[in-house]
């Protein structure tokens, strides 16, 4: 069965799993004591961070290991930010972030702090000069993500890094999608990563802290790691981390051209093969092994489940599959399409045979979701003496329901005529106007209504 979700969770390295079972027998002991068992653990976590810091691009004395990656996220920020106090309390992330800086984030601002979104473009990407901006005064810390998890889109950050440096400001980096592809090149100041997305044990995180930016960690004291990560570390899961990822980078440079290859396909052909899809992210400075597209008139949990039931493990960032009901941040800050969004991130040694089926899998899968919510195309012929507007109550229909009565009405208005939707559902905020934008036809804005929100659309051929 492929598995092609690892942006989420890598499956455990060869190398990792060698490394692991070895230092089982070899790692257990505190390498804080000085009898032979605990030097003997001293060497194997010297030598893992030595590992870990040549991969990073930093010295030994500057990496810690943490619990997890979000744990390294959390400390990093809190830490920094506590280091700098005196500069100020603002703080600047980019709207894309991994939810662990934006938690981060709204507790600082819970703590009466202030913090600053930097919005993105189409594509996802921040603009250098967007954080040259919003930089002050009282900017005590500046955030970017390397790659973005959701979509791919590789960040500017040697750029941002300038900009911050020129004010000043340290830069945290949340390099966790791209540091098994890679180092992480600019000037930044903090860096997180976490070893389960390259492979490596879950339960390992990385940060590193470059010598001269102010740190304070924070919580009690605690003599190990620096005091940055306190307890006892899990030293075998740290040696496997530092082992599979050298041995990923090792293979970094010939798998990342292979697998651009195979993602390179999916994004063409699935434009092809499904209509009405989007293919989301940049389509050149993005990670190697990701692409992301979204599926107009499709429920994203009823189209992941289809795609297991055919034996494809992905992962989707639209509301239909959250808890919350919301849609992704990531997608609504790109202002792209959120419903049907599947994202398909290939491990190393994907076959293109496996790709292809996948290719001929999906798009029966998108075509029997669709005739389960009962989609057709739309009429081109307008009866006799139809009304140049029409209102369509979608209150209390979920994703992607409203695009989908949209999608009925605007077949039953004449060109020029308009589309109202009225709907209570937070999708349609992003959603219609990603299908005026698919489909070719007017979004002309919102406005209060009772019960929830009057979308109008304009009817173009």
């Amino acid at each position: 069965m492929p598995y092609f979700d690892v942006a989420s969770a890598a499956p455990l390295h060869p190398v990792a799993r060698q490394a692991l079972q070895a230092s089982l027998d070899e790692g257990w002991a505190d390498p804080a004591r000085l009898y032979r068992e605990g030097r003997r653990a001293a060497l194997l976590l010297d030598a893992a961070r030595e590992a870990a810091a040549e991969a990073v691009g930093c010295r030994p004395d500057e990496l810690v290991f943490t619990p997890s990656g979000t744990h390294a996220v959390h400390s990093g920020i809190a830490g920094a930010l506590a280091g700098r106090r005196r500069v100020g309390g603002h703080l600047v992330v980019s709207a894309v972030e991994h939810s662990s800086v934006l938690h981060s984030a709204q507790a600082h601002e819970a703590r009466g702090g202030v913090v600053t979104e930097v919005p993105v473009d189409r594509a996802g990407a921040v603009a250098a000069a967007s954080y040259a901006e919003v930089l002050r005064a009282d900017t005590a810390l500046a955030c970017l993500q390397s790659a973005n998890h959701e979509v791919g889109t590789v960040q500017p950050v040697a750029e941002v890094a300038e900009v911050c440096a020129a004010a000043g400001v340290p830069l945290l980096v949340d390099a966790a999608q791209s540091l098994g592809w890679g180092p992480v090149e600019g000037g930044w100041s903090v860096l997180a990563a976490s070893a389960h997305k390259w492979g490596g044990p879950a339960g390992v995180g990385l940060l590193a802290v470059r010598k001269g930016v102010r740190f304070a960690p924070q919580g009690p004291a605690d003599e190990r790691e620096s005091g940055r990560s306190p307890g006892f570390p899990n030293l075998p899961a740290v040696v496997a981390a530092a082992a599979s990822l050298r041995a990923v980078r090792a293979e970094a440079e010939a798998e990342s051209a292979r697998l651009r290859v195979l993602v390179d396909r999916i994004r063409r052909r699935v434009a092809r093969l499904v209509p009405d899809v989007e293919v989301v992210g940049d389509p050149v400075r993005r990670l190697p092994h990701l692409v992301t597209f979204s599926c107009l008139y499709v429920d994203g949990e009823t189209l992941l489940h289809e795609l297991d039931r055919a034996g494809f493990s992905v992962s989707s960032g639209s509301s239909c599959t959250s808890s919350t009901l919301t849609p992704s941040h990531v997608l609504k800050a790109m202002g792209v399409l959120s419903e049907g969004n599947v994202r398909v991130s290939l491990p190393a040694g994907t076959s293109a045979e496996e790709v292809n089926a996948f290719l001929e899998v999906l798009p029966r899968a998108v075509a029997g979701v669709r005739e389960q919510l009962g989609v057709a195309e739309p009429s081109s012929v307008v009866p006799v003496g139809a009304a140049e507007s029409v209102t369509v109550d979608a209150l209390g229909l979920l994703c992607p329901q409203p695009v989908i009565e949209l999608g009925r009405a605007i077949g039953t208005v004449p060109v020029g005529g308009t589309v109202t939707v009225l709907s209570d559902d937070e999708v349609a905020r992003l959603d219609i106007p990603a299908w005026c934008a698919i489909r070719g036809h007017a979004y002309l804005g919102e406005e209060p209504a009772p019960g929830g929100t009057a979308y109008r659309v304009r009817r173009l051929h």
